[in-house]
């Protein structure tokens, strides 16, 4: 008797926020990337993004418990009941039980996210074990999850032509002609006016650095992806004197993926939930995932800011 809406909404928002704390993601590879010269390392960087993700989810999920009509008083679910279009909770029909095969992809996942880990961390300027590894943190990262994936396809006997038609892969297809294609056009037009922004901005992100944020926000909502994103803005925001602490804590801005409701996983959710509470409303921005995504992107700069200065 849950309005779906209100799961599916968040699951949605925490979902591409999730990318701004990965340890694996190319948007925090990035973000390291550019970091590490500036004084915070891979960990400190985790340190930071992923409980003030995390932190920001709860009180989201919280609100937006509180959305919309309640199923009983919802007059499109009702109009679907009467047509037919849906019928009424029964309850949990049956469990999921899963194979052997899905236990180890899971294992051997989190086994090469533990390697990333202590690889980045032993080849880092902080702790230095390893002074000048022959593979550099960003390359090691790409070989320890191909070699992963490798693994998993071998040893689970998966039919690797199916991998083709998942929309995992497919995300991921886009998001590499994102970073690639949009990126590219967008750093190239940055680098050009990189003075004139400059001049523009500097001033206004020193006195207002939270504004960082808000240009992500709006960025992501075309580019379409937190890495591409990053990596069209961040520079520029750093050459104009941005601090570490304000572009970590407007990092997780990245993620207004859902503000133009065309992302795959929020039209799934939308096609999902055949009781039409999860809906795109008229005027196109009026959709479930507006207010949950931007108060969760909004709690996630007030804590990365907080645990930035903890940390900083």
């Amino acid at each position: 008797g849950v309005r779906p809406s209100r799961p599916l909404s968040v699951a949605v928002i925490a979902s591409q926020l999730a990318i701004t704390a990965s340890p694996i993601s190319a948007a925090v590879v990035l973000m390291a990337s550019l970091m590490e010269p500036r004084g915070v390392g891979y960990l400190t960087l985790l340190a930071i993004v992923i409980p003030s993700t995390f932190l920001a989810i709860l009180p989201t999920a919280f609100v937006t418990n509180h959305l919309g009509k309640e199923l009983d008083d919802d007059p499109e679910y009702q109009s679907r009941l009467e047509k037919g279009l849906v019928s009424k909770p029964r309850g949990q029909m049956s469990e999921y039980v899963p194979t052997k095969s899905a236990k180890w992809s899971v294992a051997v996942f989190l086994l090469s996210i533990l390697a990333v880990m202590v690889y980045a961390t032993i080849s880092t300027e902080q702790v230095g074990l390893i002074a000048d590894p022959t593979l550099p943190r960003n390359e090691a990262i790409m070989s320890i999850m191909l070699t992963a994936a490798t693994v998993i396809v071998l040893a689970c006997k998966l039919d690797a032509a199916t991998i083709l038609n998942t929309p995992v892969f497919k995300s991921g297809m886009s998001a590499s002609v994102c970073v690639l294609g949009v990126a590219w056009l967008g750093t190239t037009i940055i680098n050009h006016y990189i003075d004139d922004i400059k001049a523009a901005s500097g001033s206004l992100l020193t006195t207002m650095p939270w504004m960082l944020a808000i240009v992500l926000f709006f960025a992501a909502a075309l580019l379409y992806s937190q890495a591409a994103t990053a990596k069209a803005i961040m520079p520029a925001a750093l050459a104009v004197g941005v601090s570490p602490i304000t572009a970590i804590a407007s990092f997780a801005a990245t993620s207004a993926l859902f503000v133009l409701p065309t992302y795959p996983t929020l039209l799934a959710a939308v096609e999902m939930d055949d009781t039409g509470t999860t809906r795109i409303g008229k005027y196109v921005f009026n959709h479930s995932f507006i207010i949950p995504g931007t108060l969760c992107i909004a709690l996630s700069v007030a804590f990365g800011f907080a645990f930035g200065s903890a940390l900083l």
